[in-house]
C-alpha cells in the first residue's frame, strides 16, 4: 500500500483544483474524492440527487455513509501503486453544528501519512463561492464564518494527527497563485 495523503479545505477554497494539479506531478498517485464516493453510496441508497444534499441528511445517516465510503477508499488505497490523495473536508458545517469529516473510524481505515489543509483568505473564498453559484448549491457564509470554519479545520487536523501520527501541512491557495500552491503541495508529499 502506498502513502495516503488527505487534502482538505472549506468549500470554495480550491482544494479540488489544487489536488487535481498536484496529482499530475506525482507519479503513481491516484486522486480519490471522498464526497464523490459518499455520493455514489447515497445515490445507491436512494437518499440524494446531488452531492450538496448529503450534508443536509441527519447526522447519523451522514456517519453511516462516511463509514461505507472509508471502507471503499481503503480498498482503493490498498491497490494504489504510489499512493492516494484523498480530497475531502476536514469538517462539515451542518445545521446541527460541525461534523468531523474524518472521525475515528475513517482515520483507522485510511491511516493517513499526511493531512494537507488548503486555505485562503475568507474574502477570496466568498468570491469563489459566488462564481460557483451556478454549478454548486453552496450555503452563504460571511467572512467571519468562513474564518471560523478554517480555524475549526486546523484544530480538527491536529487532533486527527495526534490519533494517527500523520503530519499536518498548511498550503495557502490565494487568487492568481495556484501554481505556487500546487508546488508547495507536491514538495510536501515528496518530502515524506
Amino acid at each position: 500500500m502506498g502513502k495516503v495523503i488527505v487534502a482538505t479545505g472549506v468549500p470554495g477554497v480550491g482544494a479540488t483544483t489544487v489536488t487535481e494539479k498536484a496529482v499530475e506531478q506525482l507519479d503513481g498517485f491516484e486522486l480519490v474524492n471522498y464526497g464523490d464516493v459518499m455520493l455514489e453510496i447515497a445515490k445507491e441508497e436512494g437518499l440524494v440527487e446531488d452531492r450538496d444534499e448529503i450534508r443536509k441528511l441527519p447526522a447519523e445517516k451522514q456517519r453511516e455513509i462516511q463509514k461505507l465510503a472509508a471502507k471503499r477508499i481503503a480498498e482503493m488505497a490498498k491497490e494504489a501503486e504510489g499512493g492516494v490523495i484523498v480530497d475531502t473536508h476536514c469538517t462539515i458545517k451542518t445545521p446541527a453544528g460541525y461534523l468531523p469529516g474524518l472521525p475515528e473510524w475513517v482515520l483507522k481505515e485510511l491511516d493517513p501519512d499526511m493531512l494537507v489543509l488548503i486555505e485562503a483568505d475568507p474574502d477570496e473564498i466568498m468570491m469563489r463561492r459566488v462564481k460557483d453559484a451556478d454549478v454548486r448549491k453552496r450555503d452563504y457564509d460571511r467572512a467571519e464564518e468562513i474564518q471560523e470554519h478554517q480555524t475549526i479545520n486546523r484544530m480538527a487536523a491536529m487532533a486527527y494527527a495526534a490519533l494517527t501520527g500523520a503530519t499536518v501541512k498548511i498550503v495557502e491557495n490565494h487568487d492568481d497563485a495556484l501554481d505556487e500552491a500546487v508546488k508547495e503541495f507536491v514538495e510536501a508529499v515528496k518530502a515524506l
